[in-house]
């Protein structure tokens, strides 16, 4: 397929600035691949379509503040950047983002905090990049610490409004636990322990997978022909427990239900030779678009996105492209919230 293909118009007024004020409360268009038909439902109503034995699988990724504000040594120019990956622990080495580009160079010096923390860049990388060494002497619990106090949420920039303190916990799912991720696993974080507390009584499962998500997931595909979009490398963890779940229901016959893209790209990545899914840990640039076989799971909730992006194309591989852009036409038309603070859909 091309990329002209997954262009749609997004009115401005449609993107949510502002969660849901309680999150199990989000508006959810449940789609039935079988027979194209839509429902219009909330959040909390996604128990009726699981019953015992089924298996949700999310993503248990925990953001941290990644965006940082400081300095240049010398001008004093204020300056923006972005934690994107840590490359060395004990060195304090990261591939970060930073603006604006043109003034920083390799060998400046960048203060954060009133010099709580200092960083040298120390070399360049694509796209506005550089690679940086913070100059700590501390360990590095103490350095993440400090980066939690000084840092900011990092809401995607079509959230057009400035930080505000709840955004600490809301730009996080409740079951968020192993730190590393830029942005969140925004399917997930429509749950709430109440919700949990009820899919656990009726018997479903909740099992998790790790993948850290970088910037890479959102960047735009630039090439009409699809074939050719690499995406960045993503590094990921499936566990035995989730294993033997999952394969557990595969063999009985029951609904495994992917927690967004995130989670759905992970298993994707831990398939074994039989279709079944593998104990595997690592890092996957897989890139999924129409037309794909899916191997393990047989439902998915995802939110809306962004037009052109490989979330949208998954769901149009998962769902079926005409099923799924007829949802997002019907999801305009009643006023559902799009992208990462909105409402989901479920493709069953």
């Amino acid at each position: 397929m091309k990329l002209s293909e997954f262009k749609y118009d997004l009115p401005n007024d449609l993107v949510a600035l502002y969660p849901a004020d309680n999150r199990d409360e989000s508006k959810l268009l449940v789609v039935h691949k079988d027979t194209g038909k839509f429902e219009h439902k909330q959040f909390k109503d996604i128990i009726e379509y699981f019953d015992d034995g089924d298996v949700l699988v999310a993503n248990d990724t925990k953001v941290f503040p990644a965006r940082l504000f400081g300095h240049k040594e010398k001008t004093g120019a204020k300056i923006e950047v972005f934690l994107l990956r840590e490359l060395n622990q004990d060195m304090f080495l990261w591939d970060v983002l930073v603006d604006p580009a043109r003034k920083i160079r390799v060998g400046n010096k960048l203060y954060f905090g009133d010099g709580t923390l200092v960083a040298e860049v120390i070399d360049n990388t694509t796209s506005r990049g550089r690679t940086i060494r913070f100059l700590y002497d501390g360990e590095p619990e103490e350095f993440y610490k400090t980066v939690d106090e000084l840092g900011e949420t990092p809401l995607p920039k079509y959230i057009d409004r400035a930080t505000e303190a709840e955004d600490r916990e809301r730009f996080q799912t409740i079951f968020a636990s192993k730190k590393g991720a830029v942005a969140a696993p925004t399917a997930g974080m429509h749950f709430t322990q109440q919700l949990l507390k009820r899919l656990e009584i009726k018997g479903i499962d909740m099992e998790f997978i790790t993948m850290h998500i970088g910037l890479g997931t959102f960047r735009p595909v630039d090439v009409e022909d699809l074939t050719k979009h690499k995406m960045d490398s993503e590094s990921f963890e499936v566990n035995e427990s989730t294993v033997a779940t999952v394969n557990n229901a595969l063999t009985n016959k029951k609904r495994v239900c992917a927690v967004g893209t995130t989670a759905m790209r992970t298993l994707e990545s831990a398939v074994s030779a039989s279709n079944m899914l593998k104990v595997k840990s690592g890092w996957t640039d897989k890139f999924i678009f129409p037309p794909y076989e899916f191997k393990i799971c047989n439902a998915m909730i995802t939110n809306f996105h962004l037009p052109q992006s490989t979330l949208l194309m998954m769901a149009c591989a998962f769902g079926g492209y005409d099923l799924i852009r007829d949802a997002y036409e019907i999801a305009k038309k009643e006023k559902y919230r799009f992208l990462t603070y909105g409402d989901a859909m479920l493709i069953i």
